[in-house]
């Protein structure tokens, strides 16, 4: 039987042992979900909501159609958190990590899914990133949860504090968005630290190096050493700080006297708020505004930022900051008359920038696909809504309008779908669906059509 087992595994893709080990993951989460002991009243949660909830917590989405303090007793939270805890590290990372502890040997072919899993373009180093990946991740969340305790125990008491902080800490880096607030207000996440300064730069501060990425991490932690950024750090430092700075400026300029959201806040608080919400879209899922009440152009301009999401190899989703950054190069290039896409003296080879164009178009395919359906199964009272929901789910951001509340079945499912495919990726989930084609020996004559 296990000899079937192994030969059926090594008959696997890389992108194939990773859709198969989040579909199981999420599948054994949502068993757990749905037993009487998760829940505060004993009571077993419908499978399908038990399913959404697992989903949003592996795929570090956020979205939940029950709110998760009320619904969910402390083994229920702590099933969420240690899902979500798994997501965010990786499951390949869990399996490797585990491994080494009892001594077992990584091969070739782990080496190649860990590789796909951090999205690298070699075999090099990735044991040794697996290693930087489990004490990075106990660092940081560790750092947070010591802050987040000394601001929470004065409010809660020393129990319900430390816990509160242990979960919104690993909630917090791992960019899953969780919260625990809803015995304050169901679904109002951190509408009550609005204006809390170490509420709002400890959380974004664990989510915005969640969303920076492993490998981005790592560098700058070795940089004293080296002294050298590869582009790829390069590009992820420059268009975080861009879509930060952007995002925070649109926000502040467009929402300063909405009465609903900043227009009552004092000044600084609305600094506050407004750099909190350029960072969150960015795959978060924690908010201090209501969204609901923000103005169109502000939920349009934070639809793009979620749709971009976060960094590669990080906890976050989205297209990725290094796709957009590639886009807009190759744009840039093709404008000024270039044939390379050069940046920070360094050229980015045109099948990188094949992947990029391949992987927006993909998304974008997904999410007006899912939006049209949400549109014909939800009847929202408009389509930026439905479409607010689509790019959170898609983008793992976990952000909502209201409408993950009260969906139906189809539109659960629908969303449920959704997340899973935008943090696997819809370009790793397409090559585990496709058997691999072999590159023809020959080439077609070629012939130019007309662009633009």
């Amino acid at each position: 039987m296990n000899q079937v087992q192994n030969g059926f595994v090594k008959k696997l893709s890389p992108p194939q042992v990773l859709v198969i080990g989040f579909a199981a993951t999420i599948l054994a989460g949502a068993f757990l979900l749905s037993l009487p002991i998760s829940t505060e009243n004993g009571q077993p949660l419908p499978f399908i909501d038990a399913l959404f909830t697992a989903t949003s917590a592996v795929c570090l989405t956020g979205l939940v159609v029950v709110d998760t303090a009320t619904t969910f007793s402390t083994f229920g939270e702590m099933v969420i958190m240690i899902l979500f805890q798994v997501g965010g590290i990786g499951i390949m990372t869990f399996a490797t990590f585990f491994a080494l502890l009892v001594g077992k040997k990584i091969g070739i072919r782990e080496r190649l899914i860990l590789r796909e899993a951090f999205n690298k373009i070699d075999m090099q180093g990735v044991v040794r990133l697996v290693l930087a990946v489990v004490i990075m991740t106990l660092v940081i969340e560790g750092v947070g949860f010591i802050i987040l305790s000394l601001r929470f125990i004065p409010e809660w008491g020393w129990g319900k504090g430390l816990y509160y902080a242990m979960f919104h800490s690993v909630s917090a880096f791992n960019n899953a968005g969780f919260d625990l607030f809803g015995d304050y207000e169901k679904f109002s996440s951190l509408v009550r630290y609005v204006g809390d300064p170490v509420v709002n730069l400890t959380i974004g501060g664990l989510f915005t190096l969640g969303g920076l990425g492993f490998i981005v991490i790592l560098e700058l932690v070795e940089y004293r050493v080296t002294k050298r950024l590869s582009l790829h750090t390069k590009l992820v430092l420059t268009m975080t700080g861009i879509l930060i700075f952007v995002g925070m400026v649109v926000i502040l300029a467009i929402e300063w006297r909405n009465p609903a959201t900043l227009g009552n806040l004092p000044w600084y608080d609305k600094l506050l708020a407004s750099f909190f919400h350029s960072l969150t879209p960015r795959s978060a899922g924690f908010n201090t505004l209501s969204l609901a009440d923000m103005y169109p152009a502000t939920l349009f301009f934070t639809l793009f930022l979620m749709f971009v999401g976060a960094s590669p190899s990080s906890t976050g989703g989205g297209i990725k900051t290094t796709t957009l950054a590639t886009i807009l190069l190759a744009v840039w290039g093709m404008i000024r008359g270039r044939e390379n896409v050069v940046t920070f003296r360094r050229r980015i080879p045109y099948n990188q920038v094949y992947k990029a164009l391949t992987v927006t178009v993909a998304s974008i395919t997904v999410v007006l696909i899912v939006t049209m359906l949400l549109t014909i199964t939800e009847n929202p009272n408009n389509i930026l809504t439905a479409m607010f929901e689509t790019v959170s789910a898609f983008g793992t951001c976990g952000l909502s309008m209201g409408l993950t509340s009260e969906l139906s079945l189809e539109g659960k499912i629908l969303i449920t779908i959704t997340m899973f495919a935008g943090r696997l990726g819809p370009l790793t989930i397409a090559m585990a669906l496709a058997r691999s084609l072999k590159q023809p020996p020959y080439r077609y004559p070629e012939e130019r059509p007309l662009i633009g």
